[in-house]
Order: C-alpha cells, then structure tokens, then sequence
C-alpha cells in the first residue's frame, strides 16, 4: 500500500489540529489578561474613589458641626444680650439699649448665616457619602470579576497542557461571568445582592 504524504497522515493532522488549539486557547488567553488587567484597574479606582469619598464626607460633616456649634454660641450670645436687657429693664440709658439691640441684632445674624451655610456644606458632605455609597457598589463586581478571569485563565492553561475543549469552553464560561461583572462594575446596570 501506498504511502501517504507526511501532511495527511494522522499523527500530522492530530498535530496540526493541536497546534492551533493551542494557539487559539494562548490567544483567547491573552483576552482574559487584557480583561483581567482592565477589571483590577477598575477595582482599584473604585476603592480609592470610595476611600476619598468618604474622608471628603467626614470632612465635611465635621465642618458642618463646626457650623452648627458656632451658629448655637451666636444664639446663647443673643439670648443672653436679650435676657441681659430684660433684667436691666427700665434703668438702660437709651443708647446702652439701643447698643444691647444692636449686638442682639448682629448675634442673629451670625446665626442666620451660620445656619445657611450648614445646609450647603451638608448638602456636600450628602452628595460625596452619595460618591461613596457608589463606589462601594461597584467594588464587589470587580472583586468577584477578577476571581473568576483569574479562574479562567488557570482553566485555559490546564486545557492547553491537556488538549481538553471541554476545560477551555469551561474557562470561556468563567471569562464571560468576569467580563460581564467587570462591565457592571463600571455601569452599576445591576446591583449585587450580596
């Protein structure tokens, strides 16, 4: 019988075939770092935004308590003007009264003003525990996105060291899982329930 050509015989063709599923899985491969590269990335951006985000807020409510504490010391200070001028009643020259009022009346403003400028600071230190609250949301979508990238690649090099597809559409299944917590963890579509 004749001999066939070195490119049709079996151990050649089994060779070739496993050439290039070894060049396809070391390819999809690389994906997987790309991917897994972009989600740690994403990751830590989104701990170090909700670690800032929350010193920012606790910054501002302890200005904010600043705030109300001096906007109390005005309203004690014209509350005891007020009371000073009552207990001195009748006996007030005119211009100690018209002074008691004047000092009455900017206490009152200061208070007025204190009080204003709280509801906007508080308004910030709101919006960055907002930031914050964000940030720790996406956090465990790039957690468990890089877990399962890494478990993808590790599936992927086992299926090359053991020409198993079955292992490498396995290690697809973990990628995909991983690139999809990875786009949730930039877009917030869904949140985790847990």
């Amino acid at each position: 019988m004749p001999e066939l050509p070195e490119a049709l015989q079996p151990d050649a063709i089994e060779e070739a075939a496993n050439k290039t599923f070894t060049r396809r899985v070391a390819l999809t491969t690389a994906v997987y770092a790309v991917v897994l590269a972009i989600t740690s990335l994403g990751g830590s951006n989104a701990m170090k935004e909700t670690l800032l985000a929350q010193q920012q807020a606790s910054d501002q409510w302890a200005f904010y308590q600043a705030k109300v504490i001096r906007e109390h010391q005005y309203r004690m200070g014209g509350l005891l003007v007020e009371l000073d001028a009552l207990e001195r009643g009748a006996t007030m020259k005119p211009e100690v009264r018209a002074r008691f009022e004047d000092v009455r009346n900017r206490f009152a403003e200061e208070e007025k003003r204190y009080n204003a400028e709280k509801k906007d600071v508080e308004k910030d230190a709101r919006r960055l525990e907002h930031e914050r609250d964000i940030g720790k949301a996406k956090d465990p979508n790039f957690d468990f996105a890089e877990v399962l990238l890494q478990i993808a690649i590790v599936a992927a090099s086992v299926s090359i060291l053991s020409q198993s597809r079955g292992l490498f559409a396995l290690s697809t299944l973990f990628a995909a899982a991983g690139a999809l917590l990875c786009l949730n963890g930039y877009l917030l579509i869904v949140t985790l329930p847990f």
